[in-house]
């Protein structure tokens, strides 16, 4: 069996993780309604908690939730921030480009930082993964 890209990542930014989760469900699972509803909440109250925060911090015109992943059996969430001068707003971010993006001006390194923190103070220590 092909080693799962989503168990053994590789170039990845972990900004927190429990045991269960780091916005990718740790176990191989498919569809939401696979997991328990306890899990469930626990799941969606990190994927909204994220949302919250990059809305506080980065104050964008709209974030976009998407759970996709048809190729690995790992739920997971993308959580996007969207901007109106983005290359493709208001079309989603896998659309054709309407226009070149301007240049972010955003410090990566500090913004994951403080959602970092945010994470950590809203769900302890990351811990497990």
């Amino acid at each position: 069996m092909a080693l799962c890209p989503l168990c053994q990542p590789s170039n990845e930014s972990v900004l927190w993780c429990d045991t269960q989760c780091r916005v990718i469900w740790q176990q191989h699972v498919k569809e939401m309604t696979d997991l328990s509803e306890p899990d469930r909440g626990h799941f969606m109250a990190v994927v909204f908690t994220v949302e919250q925060h990059l809305r506080e911090l980065m104050h964008p015109e709209k974030i976009n939730l998407a759970s996709l992943g048809n190729q690995a059996p790992h739920l997971h969430w993308h959580v996007i921030p969207r901007f109106t001068d983005d290359a493709h707003f208001p079309d989603p971010v896998w659309a054709a480009r309407r226009r070149e993006a301007k240049p972010v001006s955003r410090d990566g390194a500090a913004l994951a930082e403080l959602l970092k923190q945010r994470l950590r103070h809203q769900f302890g220590p990351a811990s497990g993964g």
